[in-house]
């Protein structure tokens, strides 16, 4: 699919593709804006679990872009989960270093990475009899000695973090109680009461409806453009990742294919090398959207984007 590009009377270009490169460069933080948002590297990771003979994750490095959004795709099984709690320090590294803000995270104790790093997985249980504000107490735990109550900065915090997840009105349920879309809403409350200088989403919208979906991923913008978080999340729709993130990583068999900005690493080549599947690629005001043609095989000469 080709780029046409129009020249406008003021001599800058018309295209889609630009004007959307306009918008992220406006949005997207910078050095001298958002200096006080954290750095956040993985330097030379390998990853593996007990039960596989090869790291799922060997030898890749990654920069997370301070105070921006930045999306982790790929196919089932690329890897994305496993990095992520590669990074927070939920899965123990084979090889390699996580640092934050300079800091060897593993030099830090679990209450100390916790005030700095969050992380939000997808498996989260807890008691149905509790209620969604003492839920989202917890995410406190780390600025709180053993026997101390809750401060009143502790309360605002908590508080906040109602608010900003949309769960206000849930407020005084019991989270056994609630739908499935809600219970998620609740979660991210708690690790926004964390508050955290980076924080980490596993698929926050996976068997989501499309309702509580846009939810969360509203919550996400505005944390990008409100506050100096740090936010990677990993996110299984590519559409919904090039719409809302500054910076995307593809994956592919534990291995980084590309990263960049959404309109440089949606393209119908990356589509088909990593996804694949054949598909056309728009660029629109919103960010790359994609039209999937048919799923490729080992066997499949065409290149990508070939018509049928």
């Amino acid at each position: 699919m080709t780029d046409e590009r129009t020249t406008r009377p003021d001599g800058g270009a018309g295209s889609a593709v630009e004007r959307e490169r306009a918008a992220r460069d406006d949005r997207r933080p910078t050095e001298d804006t958002d200096s006080s948002a954290s750095e956040f590297v993985g330097e030379e990771l390998v990853i593996s679990y007990p039960s596989t003979s090869a790291p799922v994750i060997d030898g890749e490095s990654l920069r997370v872009p301070p105070g921006a959004v930045t999306a982790l795709v790929g196919p089932n099984g690329s890897g994305k989960s496993t990095l992520l709690k590669g990074l927070a320090d939920q899965l123990g590294l084979d090889a390699g270093t996580v640092r934050l803000d300079g800091t060897d995270i593993s030099t830090l104790g679990a209450k100390k990475i916790a005030r700095k790093l969050g992380l939000l997985s997808q498996e989260n249980t807890s008691p149905g009899s509790i209620s969604v504000e003492k839920l989202v107490e917890h995410g406190r735990y780390p600025h709180r000695g053993f026997f101390d109550g809750l401060s009143e900065t502790d309360r605002e915090a908590i508080d906040r973090a109602i608010s900003l997840a949309g769960v206000e009105h849930l407020r005084d349920r019991e989270v056994g109680s609630l739908s499935g879309g809600q219970k998620q809403l609740v979660w991210i409350a708690m690790a926004l009461a964390q508050e955290t200088d980076v924080l980490l989403l596993d698929e926050p919208t996976t068997f989501l409806d499309l309702h509580h979906q846009l939810e969360v991923m509203d919550i996400v913008e505005t944390l990008r453009d409100e506050s100096d978080i740090t936010v990677v999340l990993v996110l299984h729709d590519i559409d919904q990742a090039a719409r809302y993130a500054d910076h995307m990583v593809a994956l592919k068999d534990g291995t980084i294919h590309a990263r960049g900005a959404p309109e440089e690493v949606v393209t119908q080549e990356l589509l088909a090398e990593v996804f694949e599947i054949d598909a056309e690629v728009e660029h629109t005001d919103r960010g790359p959207r994609i039209e999937p043609l048919r799923a490729r095989h080992d066997d499949d000469s065409r290149g990508a984007g070939d018509e049928e």
